[in-house]
C-alpha cells in the first residue's frame, strides 16, 4: 500500500572523489552494484516500504541518473523485438517504481544543506532520508519499522548500527536511553565523527532518517560544522536535546547492509550480493573459494 503522506529524498549531489576517475564525467550513485546501480537500490527500498514519491538531490552530471529512471522506449522496442522478456522488465521496472522528481543542490554543503533543499518539495510533511551510500539487504526490514516509530512518537528517527568501536570516528554516533520497546532507543545526544575516546557509545547512525518538517527551521540556522558543511547530525542533536521538541529516536538496526561509499566496501558490497543471488551464486561460491585458498 503507498504510503502517500510521507515522501523520500534521496541526496545525490556529492562528488564521489573516491571513486575518480570513474566519477569524473557520472554521479557515484550509479556506479553499478551488480547489475544496477546503487541508487536504484535505495528507490526500490522506499517504494517497498510504501513510498511513491520521491525526490533527489542532485549535483552536475545529473543526466545519468534522471535517464536511468526515464523510460528508454527505442530499448525497450530492441528487447521486445528480440524476444528478450527477462531484460525488458528490468529495464521497464527502473522507469515504473516511483514518481521521481529531481532538484539541485548548486554548491555542495554538506547533507543538511541537501536535505533544506528538499522544503518546497517536502512540505508540511514528515519525510524519509535514504543515503545512497548505504545498501540494506532487501531481506531485512529497517525503513518500514522506523515509519511505524515515526508514526507512533511523532519524534525524528535514526537508524543505528553498533560498529567497532575503533572505527566510530567515521560516523555520527548517538548517546542513548533504553525504551519499553526492544532495537528502540531515546536519543539524547549526537556527536559527528567522535575520536574514540569521547564517543558516547558504539552505536553509529547508518543512512536512513525519518523526520518532522520541523526539521528545516532547525537546518536553517544551522551553522557549518565538521568540515564547513551544514551537518544534519548538528540539527538532529538541537531536536534531540530541545525541551518539549518532537525529541529523536533510534531503531537498532540488526541486519545487513551494503556499503558503498568506500572503494573496498564497494567491491565487498558485489561480491556479498551476487554470492546471494540464484542466477550468480552456483557458479561464483565455489570459484571465490578457489580464488581464496590461492591467496
Amino acid at each position: 500500500m503507498a504510503n502517500h503522506k510521507i515522501k523520500a529524498v534521496i541526496p545525490a549531489a556529492g562528488l564521489g572523489t573516491r571513486f575518480l576517475p570513474a566519477t569524473k564525467a557520472m554521479p557515484k550513485e550509479m556506479l553499478p552494484v551488480v547489475d544496477k546501480p546503487a541508487i536504484q537500490y535505495v528507490v526500490e527500498e522506499a517504494a517497498a516500504a510504501g513510498i511513491d514519491d520521491i525526490l533527489v538531490i542532485i549535483g552536475r552530471n545529473k543526466n545519468a541518473i534522471s535517464n536511468h529512471f526515464d523510460s528508454v522506449p527505442e530499448l525497450e522496442v530492441k528487447l521486445m523485438e528480440k524476444g528478450d522478456t527477462g531484460r525488458l522488465a528490468r529495464v521497464v521496472q527502473s522507469s515504473d517504481l516511483a514518481d521521481i522528481h529531481f532538484v539541485r543542490q548548486g554548491e555542495p554543503k554538506g547533507l543538511g544543506h541537501a536535505v533544506l533543499r528538499a522544503r518546497t518539495h517536502v512540505g508540511d510533511s514528515s519525510f524519509a532520508v535514504l543515503l545512497g551510500d548505504d545498501l540494506i539487504d532487501e531481506r531485512d526490514a529497517l525503513l518500514t519499522t522506523m515509519l511505524e516509530v515515526h508514526e507512533a512518537t511523532g519524534s525524528a528517527v535514526v537508524a543505528l548500527m553498533e560498529v567497532d568501536p575503533a572505527s566510530i570516528h567515521m560516523y555520527g554516533a548517538a548517546a542513548v536511553q533504553p525504551t519499553d520497546r526492544d532495537d528502540v532507543v531515546r536519543v539524547t545526544g549526537l556527536v559527528e565523527k567522535p575520536a574514540q575516546e569521547d564517543a558516547p557509545s558504539n552505536l553509529a547512525i547508518i543512512g536512513r532518517y525519518v523526520l518532522p518538517a520541523s526539521i528545516f527551521d532547525v537546518l536553517e540556522h544551522t551553522a557549518p560544522g565538521k568540515g564547513g558543511e551544514i551537518q544534519l547530525t548538528d540539527a538532529l542533536e538541537e531536536l534531540a536535546t530541545r525541551d518539549g521538541g518532537p525529541g529523536v529516536v533510534g531503531v537498532i538496526f540488526r541486519g545487513r547492509r551494503y556499503d558503498t561509499g568506500d572503494r573496498v566496501d564497494y567491491i565487498k558490497a558485489i561480491v556479498q550480493l551476487a554470492t546471494d543471488r540464484d542466477d550468480l551464486g552456483a557458479d561464483l561460491r565455489p570459484w571465490l573459494k578457489e580464488f581464496a585458498e590461492r591467496l
